[in-house]
């Protein structure tokens, strides 16, 4: 089942961030995961949730998004995104039904 890790991000420190970013790419890609959304523009459509920067890596399973959080590879990267942003992180799991089926609630 496909899981999803969902970052919300205020960059505190937009020359260190580029950093990150330049590095974490390919720690996603080596356990598989893709990026689905990476910033862009954001409207609220409900609520008063004000994001600055959102996040969405897809990975194959919630155990290999684990696996890529807490990897040797992505130890340094990920201590450099704490001290150049402020992150709010969730996993979810994805829907595993049938493509085009209508049996899942929302």
């Amino acid at each position: 089942m496909p899981a999803y890790i969902i970052v919300e991000i205020d960059i505190i420190d937009p020359v260190g961030y580029e950093e990150y970013k330049s590095l974490a790419g390919a720690t996603v890609a080596k356990y598989s995961g893709k990026y689905i959304v990476r910033g862009g523009k954001t409207e609220v459509l409900e609520g008063d949730w004000k994001p600055k920067r959102i996040v969405v890596l897809e990975f194959e399973s919630a155990q290999r998004a684990k696996e890529w959080l807490n990897c040797e590879d992505y130890r340094e990267p990920r201590k450099m995104r704490h001290r150049t942003a402020r992150t709010n992180m969730i996993l979810v799991e994805g829907f595993a039904g049938v493509p085009g089926s209508r049996t899942h609630s929302q």
